[in-house]
């Protein structure tokens, strides 16, 4: 995913947290919505992640923050194997939809106008 993930075999929630810009709140969030991501626990019970949670963890933020996915898309796409799920992707509308948007509202308007 990123080549600026250090090369190292675990990686704390603290590190993970920085490298992906998220909270850790946000990660074990995560945890509990992706089986993906399954650190190991430390025996003084701290998360050790594996450079593949930390990869899954950045996919996922690319997924959610980046594409506007939602959870439960990103869920998808993630055992799907990469395919987009219909609908589930929130792209802001263009320009040209916004038109067409605001045309069929003043259509609604006037003919609720002519009612009164």
């Amino acid at each position: 995913m990123r080549a600026d993930i250090p090369n190292k075999l675990y990686f704390k929630i603290g590190e993970v947290s920085k490298l992906a810009c998220v909270e850790p709140h946000v990660l074990r969030y995560w945890e509990t919505e992706f089986k993906e991501i399954q650190p190991r626990r430390a025996n003084s019970n701290q998360r050790l992640y594996r450079r593949e949670d930390v990869e899954t963890v950045l996919q996922i933020k690319a997924l959610l923050h980046e594409q506007g996915f939602t959870i439960s898309g990103a869920k998808r796409f993630l055992t799907d194997g990469g395919q987009a799920p219909v609908g589930d992707v929130t792209s802001p509308p263009s320009t040209n939809h916004l038109g067409q948007i605001k045309k069929e509202l003043q259509a609604v308007k006037n003919i609720l106008n002519k009612k009164q």
